[in-house]
């Protein structure tokens, strides 16, 4: 089996690189990255024997396409977002599956493409999107009947690595972090669509307080479109509230709230001493180099699904809880794993054609969900599952 990895040397390319090096199935790993001077101390880190490293122009098309025709069995897309429509349409052109982990809505045209290439795109399929809709898919077939779906996911230090006023430290692109603080979400609450405006995204009447096990409180942060998910997943009839949060430790709102007040985070241009700079791009040059981890710090990623519904004539609640946490040895950081493990495992079985289906695909509908899941438990990562009868 032959698999590329598209940005294998940013920041979530080493889990998905040593996830595909662990695996026996795979034979040969093409590390496409436009920048390769770090390919060294990457290299470092693993064992690079069926990893060969490729400088690639991702604004490219044709270049892409070339790359996927070197007999690939599956690609993994984890370039910036700007070069994800390149990656899906060079996947089509050369025939190629290919997993993404960006979310799906900006490539919906694509589906017929897709199957008349005969191949299957899967976007969506990291952390958050990812793991979540998978077991999202687990949720709703351990009941006849869902009204309620709640769903919270995030990464952050652990407790003794919280050194800085903001609690939070670097696992991905920091402007795409500053960029979803400014996401508007859309909720359904009792039967009705509730839109939070970004401005309203840190309001305190909007934020969740939830007691993790093991973490104790975080505080949700709205996240996005949770009613979009409805209907892929066959509920939409019976769904009556749900809701899409952010984990981060408390005290997040309460910091972007005036700063997003006072437009720091605003994307209008300002011109500083004869240079021109928006406040969003000040403080991703200003922050970012301040919130970085040490070698010997931990990051975490914690996921909790909570669904309710009746099942068998009895009302119930059925929580999902995962909790990731850095491997100091290899230094892979939980977000590392929790996006990388998920796009390996689906490439592969893409490539084996353990998923068959053809055209844009959804991880709530077409991966094998108990497959999945005991991919991820051999990987180590884990998810408890907590039952209650409510009625």
């Amino acid at each position: 089996m032959k698999i590329v990895v598209l940005g294998g040397l940013g920041s979530q390319g080493k889990g998905a690189l040593l996830d595909l090096v662990n695996s026996v199935a795979v034979d040969e790993i093409i590390c496409a990255d436009a920048n390769l001077e770090s390919w060294d101390s990457f290299a470092a880190t693993m064992d690079t024997k069926k990893i060969t490293p490729v400088k690639i122009d991702a604004s490219s098309k044709e270049s892409l396409v070339k790359l996927f025709e070197q007999n690939v069995d599956a690609a993994i897309d984890l370039l910036p977002i700007k070069f994800m429509l390149n990656a899906f349409e060079a996947a089509i052109a050369a025939k190629v599956p290919l997993v993404s982990t960006n979310y799906a809505q900006p490539l919906r045209h694509l589906h017929q493409q897709a199957v008349d290439a005969g191949i299957a795109l899967m976007p969506e399929c990291g952390l958050d999107p990812g793991i979540d809709l998978v077991l999202f898919s687990y949720g709703v077939s351990q009941f006849d009947q869902i009204d309620t779906l709640h769903s919270y996911c995030g990464g952050f230090p652990e407790k003794s690595a919280c050194t800085n006023p903001l609690n939070y430290k670097i696992t991905w692109n920091w402007d795409m972090v500053l960029t979803s603080t400014k996401r508007q979400s859309t909720f359904l609450v009792d039967g009705k669509k509730v839109i939070i405006p970004a401005a309203e995204q840190h309001d305190e009447k909007n934020l969740e307080s939830i007691d993790f096990p093991g973490l104790g409180q975080l505080e949700g942060i709205p996240n996005g479109d949770a009613a979009v998910y409805a209907e892929t997943l066959g509920i939409a009839d019976t769904l009556k509230t749900t809701t899409r949060y952010a984990f981060r430790w408390p005290g997040w709102g309460a910091f972007w709230r005036p700063l997003k007040e006072l437009g720091f985070l605003s994307d209008e241009k300002l011109n500083v001493s004869g240079c021109e700079i928006t406040p969003h791009q000040f403080l991703a040059t200003l922050i970012g180099p301040q919130i970085q981890y040490a070698d010997d710090e931990k990051d975490l990623v914690a996921m909790q699904n909570i669904f309710e519904g009746i099942k068998d004539g009895v009302r119930k609640r059925l929580i999902m809880n995962l909790l990731i946490e850095r491997d100091l040895k290899s230094g892979l950081f939980a977000m590392n794993k929790g996006v990388g493990f998920p796009a390996s495992i689906v490439a592969q079985m893409l490539a084996t054609g353990e998923i068959a289906a053809k055209g844009l695909l959804s991880p709530a509908v077409e991966i094998p969900v108990e497959e999945f899941i005991a991919e991820l438990s051999d990987r180590g990562i884990k998810i408890d599952f907590e039952e209650q009868v409510l009625d």
